[in-house]
C-alpha cells in the first residue's frame, strides 16, 4: 500500500543524515494530512479517492480502517457514515467529497503554511 510506504519513507527521512532525506521530510511535513476513515470493501471510499486524485500532490492521504480493533472508537462513531474525511485532524466531510469545501480548506491551510515559512 502506497500510504504505508509513504509513512515509512517519512519516518526514515526524518532520521536520515542525507540532505535529500531531510529535504523530503520537510517538504512532506508542510503538506496537510487528509485522513480517510474507511473499511473494506467501500465502493464510496474508492469513488471519493478518484475524485481527489487531481489534488493528491497537495496533501498526504492517511487511511484509517475503522474495522481494526485499535480503531473501535472510530468504528462506533462512523460505522454508518463512511467515507469520512478529516483535514489536519478536524472533521471536514462525510458520505461524499464536497470538492468546493475541500478546495477552500486546502487552500486555507496552504496559505497558512506559506505564511509560516
Amino acid at each position: 500500500m502506497v500510504l504505508c510506504f509513504l509513512s515509512r519513507t517519512l519516518q526514515l527521512a526524518r532520521h536520515s543524515s542525507s540532505p535529500l532525506g531531510r529535504q523530503f521530510c520537510s517538504a512532506s511535513a508542510n503538506k496537510p494530512v487528509l485522513t480517510l476513515f474507511t473499511k473494506k470493501p467501500c465502493p464510496l471510499c474508492d469513488e471519493a479517492k478518484e475524485v481527489l486524485e487531481p489534488y493528491k500532490r497537495r496533501f498526504i492521504l492517511q487511511e484509517v480502517d475503522i474495522t481494526l480493533p485499535e480503531n473501535s472508537v472510530w468504528y462506533d462513531k462512523y460505522k454508518y457514515d463512511i467515507p469520512v474525511f478529516h483535514l489536519n485532524g478536524k472533521f471536514l466531510m462525510k458520505h461524499q467529497v464536497d470538492i468546493q469545501k475541500f478546495e477552500d480548506q486546502l487552500m486555507k491551510l496552504e496559505l497558512q503554511n506559506d505564511g509560516n515559512q
